[in-house]
C-alpha cells in the first residue's frame, strides 16, 4: 500500500517524524536520520528518534516512550496503535536488535513508512517480516520529503560516496575573491553563524592547499554548539606549514597528498596514487571507505571547480552579498535549476541541487 500526500490528516504524524529525525543531525552518521511517532485513537502517545550512532533506534525510543507514559496499560495501547517511521524498520542484527522484531513483539497492528531502506540487509526485508507477522504496512507515505531528509545516507549507500555540498560566498556582481587572492570578507555575521551550524551537521569539511595557506583557517566550530567536522586538505606536495592551524592536532584531519601515508596523532596523511588523474573520484572513494557520509567543500575556486568538472556535487550553498567589487576572481558557475533562495541577514542564500534526470 502506497500513499504520498502531505495534505492527508495523517501526514502531520509523518511530518513530526521528520522533525524528530533531524534532531539527530551531527550525531548518528553514518546511520540515517530517523524519527518515529506512535498514535492511538488520533493521539500521539509516544515519540522518539535515533539520537546517537550505535544506540537505540527511533522505533525503540518511541515504544519506550509509550511504556514510560502509560506503565499500567502500554501493552493494550500498543496493540491498538499505529507507528509512523520515516525509514523502513531494520530487520537485521547490527549494533542493536531489529526494530521490526520489537514492533512484532508488541503487536502493533499498523506501520506507516516514509522511505524504503536501500541498505541491502534491510531493503524490503523489514516490510516483508512485518507483513509475514500479519501487520498492515503502508509504504512510501510522504516519500519525497522522506527521501530528502536522508539524502546523505541514500547517496552513500546507492552511489558509494559521500554527499558533497559546495559552499562559497560571492558579491552581487559575481566575484569570489580579490584578484590578488588576499582575504576580504564578503558575507555578513549571520552567514558566519549559519556556516558554523552547518559544520556541526556534516561529517567533514574540505579545502585545497591554496586556501589552507592563504587563509590559515581553523575549520572548527566557534559560532555554534556541536561536534566539529573532520578536516580535509588536498595538498599534493605537502607544502602546508607545520604551524598551520589545520595541523594543530585539535581535531581529526586528513591530508590527501602524492607522497606518503602516515599517521601523526590526529593528522592522517593519505597518499593518492596518480594524483593528477581522477583525483576527486579517488577522494570520494577513500572517504566512502572511511564511512564519511557528507562533506562540505569550502574551496577555494580551483578545488570547487575540480569537483564541479567531475560532476561530484549534490548540493550548493552560495551566499550572495550586496557588495559590488567591479573586479576580482569570478565565482564558480552552476546550472540554476532546482534553486531555492533564502534571506540570511543582508545576504541572500542560494541553494541548488544537482538532480540528475
Amino acid at each position: 500500500m502506497t500513499r504520498n500526500n502531505l495534505e492527508e490528516p495523517e501526514a502531520k504524524y509523518m511530518t513530526r517524524c521528520f522533525e524528530l529525525a533531524e534532531l539527530g543531525m551531527g550525531s548518528v552518521s553514518p546511520n540515517p536520520l530517523v524519527g518515529s511517532v506512535v498514535v492511538h485513537n488520533g493521539k500521539v502517545v509516544g515519540e522518539g528518534y535515533h539520537r546517537q550512532y550505535g544506540k537505540a533506534h527511533a522505533e525503540v525510543n518511541a515504544i519506550n516512550d509509550v511504556i514510560q507514559r502509560y506503565p499500567n496499560n502500554f501493552a493494550e495501547i500498543l496493540r491498538q496503535s499505529t507507528i509512523y517511521v520515516n525509514l523502513e524498520p531494520c530487520s537485521h542484527f547490527g549494533k542493536t536488535p531489529p526494530c521490526s522484531d520489537l514492533i512484532i513483539k508488541h503487536e502493533i497492528p499498523h506501520v506507516v513508512i516514509g522511505s524504503p531502506d536501500p541498505f541491502d540487509p534491510v531493503n524490503g526485508k523489514g516490510v516483508l517480516k512485518l507483513r509475514n507477522a500479519g501487520i498492515k504496512v503502508t509504504e512510501n507515505f510522504c516519500v519525497e520529503q522522506s527521501n530528502f531528509i536522508n539524502r546523505r545516507f541514500f547517496t552513500r549507500i546507492t552511489k558509494q560516496r559521500p554527499y558533497f555540498i559546495l559552499k562559497w560566498a560571492q558579491t552581487a556582481d559575481g566575484y569570489f575573491a580579490p584578484a590578488d587572492r588576499s582575504q576580504k570578507w564578503i558575507s555578513g555575521p549571520e552567514a558566519k553563524v549559519l556556516t558554523h551550524k552547518w559544520r556541526t551537521e556534516e561529517d567533514a569539511i574540505l579545502v585545497g592547499k591554496t586556501t589552507a595557506v592563504s587563509d590559515n583557517p581553523q575549520l572548527n566550530v566557534r559560532e555554534w554548539h556541536g561536534r566539529p567536522p573532520l578536516r580535509i586538505v588536498i595538498d599534493k606536495n605537502l607544502e602546508l606549514s607545520l604551524s598551520s592551524n589545520l595541523l594543530d592536532q585539535s581535531q581529526p584531519t586528513i591530508i590527501f597528498n602524492a607522497l606518503k601515508t602516515e599517521y601523526n596523532g590526529q593528522v592522517k596523511y593519505l597518499e593518492i596514487e596518480n594524483f593528477d588523474h581522477y583525483l576527486p573520484q579517488m577522494i570520494a572513494y577513500q572517504l566512502y571507505i572511511l564511512d564519511i557520509q557528507s562533506v562540505i567543500i569550502e574551496g577555494g575556486a580551483a578545488t570547487l571547480d575540480l569537483f564541479i568538472k567531475a560532476d561530484l556535487w549534490d548540493e550548493a550553498r552560495i551566499f550572495i552579498s550586496d557588495q559590488h567589487w567591479g573586479q576580482g576572481l569570478k565565482g564558480p558557475t552552476l546550472p540554476a535549476e532546482n534553486e531555492k533562495v533564502l534571506a540570511v541577514g543582508k545576504d541572500s542564500l542560494h541553494i541548488l541541487f544537482n538532480v540528475k534526470p
